[in-house]
């Protein structure tokens, strides 16, 4: 399915990370070889691959602003390269990730600020299939309780059927007071197994 057209030529591919919902691109290991041994330090790792990184770095003298005016929510799910699933380049679109996809009301912070102050139009919600989330339950946060003597404030947000939670973040979207526009939300489900994308019918 043709999604986005790229807006920029296409430079050495890199390996898309994501880190308190910011996403960040560096050269690194992937596969069996690229795995942490015993011993190992992966923060460190991180920080040499940045230095490869800094070495070839050139200022892009991009805008804050993306280009595409898109803004994409996405599960944090380690096998999500949404750049390259979608043919973005930097600089294209506003990445927010968490556990799920899920819209919360801090993805409705980032995305107010995203449409407000740096005029994103569009927003895309991924959920993917095999999400850990369908094997939790709201149970997690009275095991978190019981073990460290406090209830965690916020919602597991797990479900059993991701084409209705992929609704259920869309219907969070449109109906939200503080976004400007939510005339252009669409949802879809990522397939793990063979990369492709399935639109998600808000109905």
């Amino acid at each position: 399915m043709a999604f986005f057209v790229p807006s920029h030529s296409r430079p050495e591919r890199h390996v898309t990370s994501n880190v308190g919902g910011m996403t960040t691109s560096a050269t690194a290991h992937t596969g069996s070889e690229g795995a942490i041994k015993a011993g190992d330090n992966v923060t460190d790792r991180l920080l040499a691959a940045n230095r490869h990184y800094a070495e070839a770095f050139t200022d892009p003298g991009m805008d804050a602003r993306p280009v595409l005016h898109v803004a994409v929510v996405a599960c944090m799910d380690a096998r999500l390269d949404l750049h390259e699933a979608l043919g973005l380049e930097l600089g294209d679109c506003h990445t927010i990730r968490n556990a799920g996809g899920v819209v919360t009301d801090d993805v409705i912070r980032s995305l107010t600020i995203s449409q407000r102050k740096l005029g994103t139009r569009s927003v895309v919600l991924i959920h993917h299939t095999n999400c850990g989330l369908e094997s939790l339950t709201e149970d997690f946060r009275s095991e978190l309780e019981m073990e460290v003597g406090q209830r965690p404030a916020w919602a597991v947000e797990s479900f059993r059927d991701v084409d209705q939670d992929v609704r259920q973040s869309m219907q969070r979207v449109r109906t939200s007071p503080f976004l400007l526009h939510t005339d252009d939300v669409r949802g879809f489900v990522f397939d793990v197994r063979t990369g492709l994308l399935r639109e998600v019918d808000p109905a």
